[in-house]
């Protein structure tokens, strides 16, 4: 279970955590990898799916 860290902001604005630590940026970057990975290889099955239909197509 996801449980949130207490956030402080600092003079600067921008949000950090309590410790200082950026492990929500290595979070959003492995999430971030993920989909791109996922996505190109929903798009790479789709272009093999349209070679496999246009392969036995009615000529």
């Amino acid at each position: 279970m996801f449980v949130p860290r207490v956030r402080v902001r600092p003079a600067g604005g921008l949000w950090m955590s309590d410790s200082g630590d950026e492990s929500w940026k290595e979070r959003g970057v492995a999430l971030r990898v993920f989909f791109y990975i996922f996505g190109t290889h929903l798009f790479a099955g789709f272009i093999w799916l349209l070679f496999y239909v246009g392969e036995h197509a009615q000529k």
